[in-house]
């Protein structure tokens, strides 16, 4: 039987671009994503917005804009996805990065 969730491209490390990864960390509800993801991998359903009432196409479109900027992998689990943050990743690409946005995120 075939999976109903399919792998989705992420960029190597080398591939990810500091304009990119800037851009998807400037939405405050793709931050918001990202400050859940700082404490660890969660379930896609798991990661809530701040406006309830944004709809799922739109959550789904910030996601998007995370992975492809190399800022959030996300896998299949199951039936589901599972998300993490690249922190090694940023890290080592764009050493003291994520650490600064989260802490001046943190702050307003």
């Amino acid at each position: 039987m075939a999976s109903d969730v399919t792998d989705l491209p992420h960029p190597a490390r080398s591939d990810m671009q500091l304009t990119d990864v800037l851009f998807a960390l400037s939405d405050p509800e793709r931050l918001a994503i990202v400050r859940q993801l700082a404490g660890g991998p969660l379930d896609m359903a798991q990661c809530h917005l701040s406006d309830p009432a944004i709809p799922k196409s739109t959550k789904s479109h910030l996601m998007k804009v995370l992975r492809e900027a190399g800022v959030i992998r996300n896998e299949p689990l199951g039936r589901g996805r599972r998300l993490s943050l690249r922190h090694d990743d940023l890290e080592a690409r764009f050493p003291g990065l994520l650490g600064a946005v989260l802490s001046a995120s943190a702050r307003v």
